[in-house]
């Protein structure tokens, strides 16, 4: 294709923008009010599924540690069971705590009082294990309970099980309904840049008469849309924008040390915009050419 044609098609398709003035502003509008739904939803489902993925991470196990009286026979019998550990195959992390410490936590969560124990302290050393997949830590803590010097292990069993299934359910209904929303935004725009291509239909008619190849009088109809699409982003994208970094100032300090953080406002946007701009474009584009089509076999 020549460069004075390429040049007319983007000419074209700007001056077919401002000669359909009102039909023009039907699809932009259009094109904005439901990828704002669509930005709007994406923003709250990406940070559902962080809270999400950040209660998965959180489940640990906590093994408690046969408590020996000689200290080497203890040392010896701890630095074997971490090492049975580390060593199977689903486990991520192992993070050992003496007893002082668990004491320490204990002080600090319920009270000065129990600084009574610390000359003599009941509790045992305990270590922290991750399973690399979430999932598998009923299984992970089941094989540890096997092995020796464990004295007693504890994942949180019946309540994990039900946060994962919780989990999964979200997730999946996150996902139809953001699917949903997508087909509902391509079935509302679609449908408004095919009637304003409906309108001029006579304008095609006439071109194909007097010659003019499908591509000729197709590739101004698809930049149109595409232009459609662009214009009916931005908005959407800027609210978004907007939006978003003021509610991520105002509550990431009421967030500050707690266990549940929300997505930081970068890279998200230009993840969110991103999506916005490839689903105007695309679909601005994809609803011109169905709509432009049927009217060329003339």
């Amino acid at each position: 294709m020549k460069g004075r044609t390429i040049r007319r098609h983007f000419r074209e398709s700007f001056k077919s923008l401002g000669r359909n003035g009102w039909m023009t502003f039907a699809s932009i509008s259009a094109v904005t009010v439901t990828l704002l739904l669509v930005g709007v939803f994406a923003v709250i489902m990406m940070n559902l599924n962080k809270v999400a993925t950040d209660l998965e991470n959180d489940v640990e196990i906590r093994v408690y540690i046969d408590i020996i009286a000689d200290t080497e026979e203890a040392k010896l019998a701890e630095d074997q069971l971490i090492d049975e550990i580390h060593n199977l195959p689903d486990v991520a992390e192992v993070v050992y705590s003496s007893k002082e410490q668990e004491l320490d936590k204990l002080i600090k969560d319920f009270g000065e009082e129990l600084s009574l124990y610390e000359q003599n302290n009941p509790l045992h050393n305990v270590l922290y294990v991750k399973a690399v997949d979430p999932h598998e830590t009923a299984n992970v803590a089941k094989v540890i309970e096997k092995l020796n010097h464990t004295y007693e292990v504890k994942y949180g069993e019946g309540k994990v099980e039900k946060l994962f299934n919780f989990i999964e359910i979200s997730r999946n209904v996150g996902l139809v309904l953001i699917l949903g929303l997508l087909f509902t935004a391509m079935f509302l725009i679609s449908n408004t840049i095919r009637i304003t291509i409906v309108a001029r239909r006579d304008e095609i008619e006439i071109m194909k008469l007097v010659g003019a190849t499908n591509s000729f009088v197709r590739i101004p109809f698809v930049l149109e849309g595409m232009w459609l699409g662009i214009l009916g982003s931005l908005i959407p994208m800027i609210v978004v924008s907007v939006a978003y970094y003021n509610i991520y100032q105002i509550v990431l300090p009421r967030l500050k040390g707690q266990m549940l953080q929300i997505l930081p406002s970068i890279p998200l946007l230009y993840q969110v915009n991103g999506l916005i701009l490839a689903i105007g474009i695309l679909i601005g584009v994809w609803g011109s050419f169905m709509s432009v089509r049927k009217f060329l076999k003339v």
